[in-house]
């Protein structure tokens, strides 16, 4: 299914549409010569519904969906006044507004809405419009508290799974050290323990077949040639074991990024690359990490490139997002920090803006 149809799906979405739904089927009842009037007004406030997430990227569209949707339910009830299904709407509006704005910012603006509400129907000479706009008030809290607990709970879930992403690659780096250290250590004690022995079992055996009693003997030699083979292969798997591949970016980048579905990670490792220290490939780890998260709510980006490559003795690392980069690059908390780690760790960083107006992050590593 389509992204954007998905979250069109999305449950706060169709419960909306269906309370508009029943909002419209109650409009039969209101005078004939306003019903094109509420029905058109009701479809805009549908469209506003939705738009944000249709166009997720248009920041702008956010104040104003907020803004018109309370004035759109308002304009409902004065067009039909008597207790009717219109304040519902109000309802709805306050659980997107809970669920995008802090409660601080949403009692406010509920608050304003609900006067309002209350002086359209007095104006209209309702007998109790206190009473109404308390009940509806009441509807109003429970809206706000339930989508401000389930805006709070997916982004504890999202916080979750990028520290257990974050735990993940730190993991793999850890495990991927440690079996480098298992491997040389095993080298050591081949190299010293089997390699001297099969060597004095050769210079024996080379002493057996200088011994008159024994020059004639076949299996002197062959035991002779089969000993100096072995400790040559002993020496070639020492040696293969010491070759030191360097830790494994690519995985632990890759599983820092696997959880966020948004924007997902391309990775460019060049075969050259090769870091065996674990301060640097952390300090990798964590350039890329804020790159992502800043990508992610900064620049709304769907990919973000990161490619490493070797210049000498320097780790090059380049990270570019397919998003909008609005303004001049101000350095905040993210980016201070992400330079305070790569100075720490003895490298260089700068920033800059790509050909599509994206960031670029440019960073080198002592390799």
């Amino acid at each position: 299914m389509n992204e954007r149809v998905r979250t069109l799906l999305q449950p706060l979405n169709l419960a909306g549409l269906f309370t508009l739904a029943a909002v419209g089927m109650a409009f039969r009842w209101m005078p004939t010569e306003r019903l094109p009037w509420a029905l058109a007004l009701l479809g805009l406030y549908a469209f506003l519904l939705l738009a944000c997430d249709i166009w997720p990227r248009r920041t702008w569209l956010r104040p104003v969906q907020l803004t018109l949707m309370p004035l759109i339910a308002l304009t409902l009830v004065w067009l039909d006044p008597r207790p009717s299904v219109a304040p519902v709407l109000l309802v709805v509006w306050t659980a997107v507004m809970a669920a995008a704005m802090p409660l601080r910012t949403t009692a406010i603006a509920v608050i304003v809405a609900d006067t309002a509400f209350w002086f359209v129907l007095r104006n209209d000479g309702h007998q109790a419009p206190l009473t109404v706009v308390m009940i509806h008030a009441g509807f109003q809290l429970f809206a706000a508290l339930c989508a401000w607990y389930a805006v709070s709970a997916e982004r504890a879930r999202d916080q979750l799974a990028l520290v257990n992403a974050d735990l993940l690659a730190t993991r793999a780096l850890l495990a991927d050290s440690a079996r480098d250290n298992e491997r040389l250590r095993v080298a050591r004690e081949l190299h010293d323990v089997a390699g001297h022995k099969l060597t004095a079992m050769t210079l024996n055996l080379r002493a057996l077949a200088a011994d008159p009693a024994f020059a004639g003997r076949s299996e002197i030699a062959l035991a002779q040639q089969l000993s100096t083979e072995l400790l040559s292969d002993i020496r070639g798997i020492v040696q293969a074991m010491r070759h030191d591949r360097g830790l494994d970016l690519g995985m632990a980048l890759r599983a820092l990024a696997a959880p966020m579905p948004r924007p997902s990670l391309r990775l460019h490792v060049a075969d050259s690359v090769r870091v065996t220290d674990p301060a640097t490939a952390e300090a990798v780890l964590r350039l890329v990490q804020e790159a992502l998260t800043n990508s992610a709510r900064h620049a709304d980006a769907d990919i973000v490139q990161v490619s490493l490559d070797c210049d000498g003795d320097r780790l090059r690392i380049r990270v570019e997002d397919d998003g909008q980069l609005r303004g001049a690059i101000r350095e905040g908390n993210g980016l201070s920090g992400m330079r305070e780690r790569v100075a720490a760790a003895g490298g260089q960083l700068a920033f800059g803006r790509s050909e599509r107006g994206s960031l670029r992050i440019d960073a080198s590593l002592p390799a």
